[in-house]
């Protein structure tokens, strides 16, 4: 098959079930184009990016910030590609069934424009998957002006269906859900989210993100003597990752427990709040803030950690996880997980079993299940078997990325 990926950045580092995804169907024998708005993180890359040569199959349609200067530039472009197609093009500037008002999104105006010029010289993709709902929403409206050609699935992954929609419109994706051909989710509780938005219910299917198990060695914790249980966080610096909570946790439980250390790997715009919060709660000389890692650097850090906790939460501007898949990346390696009742997290935990799930924001939960791990090394390894086993049973990325074949296929048989 001819498939064409629609993504917002590549390669990014905290994407890489995305990137596991377009490997694992170059690796079974498909041809894979990506389309992306500008690169990512380029500092950092994962290195199968290189391995399989994905920054040459990677095409940009970067956008001006600044009305102004995207008119201009935009004449421009029709000056130089406008001989191409000249009827796609014209179609890309029907401001009054395309505009930005209609999709209250300021950055759509030229939008279709933009992301049209890289297609122009393409043929026609069997399968055109774009990743989060404002990219199926562009690829259907790219389909229309004839553009691409192909049938079109979308992925949600919980911001598209969450965050969104309250910053622009509730039925910002009517346009999508009448035009896309077919939708996955992550997970059950997004898939729902995205039906109550009028995604048609007999057009979603649950995929979760899964992880290349082989890259995660099975390796359940043990405590060395002397040593100090090692806690890790992986996750954007934002609010509905809930930093501010297990923060207070770890300050809590170190009152009685103070041979720990906590380690988080992840930078954003709350940095500086929370280093704040670090002083305020006296904990500095037990907290790292370690910035973004390689996926490299970041088995290494797995690998001399005994405890993995997210305490995601519901943002004050609706923003809510979506699958949390640094839960299932750190139960793949076996260590014990706690984490928070929040959206599709305890989907992908066992709890009691593999982790523990509290409230959100119920800081002194928090830090009682914490203090039971941290005192209970014994069940360290017990828990990290359950966990491995349930990742091999359901977020094995090699099954998963069968089924999405399977799912292609049936798509296009269907037509």
């Amino acid at each position: 098959m001819k498939i064409a990926l629609m993504l917002g950045k590549f390669p990014a580092l905290s994407e890489t079930y995305i990137l596991n995804q377009i490997t694992g169907l170059i690796s079974r024998g498909h041809e894979v184009d990506i389309y992306a708005d500008e690169p990512g993180e380029t500092s950092k890359v994962h290195p199968d990016v290189e391995k399989y040569n994905l920054l040459d199959k990677t095409r940009y349609a970067p956008l001006p910030a600044k009305k102004v200067i995207r008119t201009v530039k935009g004449s421009k472009i029709l000056l130089a590609h406008g001989y191409k197609s000249p009827m796609t093009l014209l179609r890309s500037l029907n401001l009054f069934k395309y505009n930005y008002f209609k999709h209250r999104d300021q950055g759509y105006f030229l939008r279709l424009l933009y992301s049209a010029i890289p297609l122009l010289d393409q043929p026609a993709y069997d399968i055109i998957h774009c990743h989060f709902a404002p990219y199926g929403l562009r690829g259907v409206l790219l389909r229309e002006i004839g553009a691409i050609q192909g049938k079109i699935i979308t992925t949600f992954h919980g911001f598209d269906v969450n965050l969104y929609p309250r910053q622009t419109h509730p039925k910002i994706y009517q346009d999508l859900f009448q035009k896309g051909d077919l939708y996955t989710a992550n997970t059950p509780y997004t898939a729902s989210k995205a039906v109550a938005l009028g995604c048609p219910p007999d057009k979603i299917l649950t995929l979760p993100m899964g992880i290349n198990l082989s890259h995660y060695t099975f390796r359940p914790p043990t405590l060395g003597q002397g040593e100090s249980v090692k806690i890790m966080t992986v996750a954007r610096l934002v609010e509905k990752k809930g930093i501010e909570y297990s923060l207070k946790a770890v300050a809590k439980v170190l009152e009685h427990n103070p041979n720990l250390e906590y380690r988080i790997v992840g930078d954003g715009p709350l940095r500086g709040p929370l280093e704040h919060l670090i002083g305020e709660l006296g904990i500095a000389e037990k907290v790292q803030l370690l910035g973004w890692k390689t996926q490299e650097e970041l088995f290494h850090l797995y690998d001399s950690s005994h405890i993995f906790l997210l305490s995601s939460v519901t943002a004050a501007d609706g923003d809510q996880e979506g699958q949390g898949l640094v839960l299932q990346e750190a139960q793949a390696r076996g260590l014990p997980v706690l984490s928070t009742l929040h959206n599709g997290i305890p989907e992908g935990i066992l709890e009691g079993k593999s982790g523990f799930l509290v409230p959100e924001r119920d800081v002194e939960a928090l830090a009682e299940k914490l203090s039971y791990l941290v005192e209970h090394p014994e069940v360290w390894p017990q828990m990290g078997k359950a966990g491995r086993t349930y990742m091999e049973e359901g977020y094995d990325i090699n099954k998963l990325n069968d089924r999405l074949v399977e799912i292609y296929q049936q798509l296009l048989g269907s037509s």
